[in-house]
């Protein structure tokens, strides 16, 4: 059974900084690439970050690159994301989902390559 349960969010003031944790099971997890996507309140989802099986590879959109850092921990079937210099902008429900495959792409951005997805943890930037 393939479970991926996110935790770290919570309330945060702006310029603030969180590590977002998925810990999975239920699958090889070295073997396959990972990401975080979030959800705005009112808004569709946004892919957040992706990195690699092997986590030498990652990618960001405009919207976090030098904000939001992807990695993972093949040996403790963990992947994380460092969210620092927050925005309220940035207050959303966070997921971390897994790709069909191993390594990441441009159209890795595709939601319809994702066949797992955690439920959610809430993550709220304000003064």
């Amino acid at each position: 059974q393939v479970q991926l349960v996110e935790s770290g969010g919570g309330l945060v003031q702006p310029g603030g900084s969180l590590r977002l944790s998925c810990v999975v099971s239920g699958f090889t997890f070295s073997l396959y690439a990972m990401s975080w996507v979030r959800q705005a309140p009112g808004k569709g989802l946004e892919w957040v970050s992706s990195i690699n099986s092997g986590g030498g590879t990652t990618t960001y959109p405009n919207s976090v690159k030098g904000r939001f850092t992807i990695s993972r921990d093949n040996a403790k079937n963990t992947l994380y994301l460092q969210v620092n210099s927050l925005k309220p902008e940035d207050t959303a429900v966070y997921y971390c989902a897994k790709v069909k495959s191993s390594e990441i792409t441009i159209a890795t951005m595709d939601f319809h390559l994702y066949d797992y997805w955690g439920q959610g943890t809430q993550v709220t930037v304000s003064s």
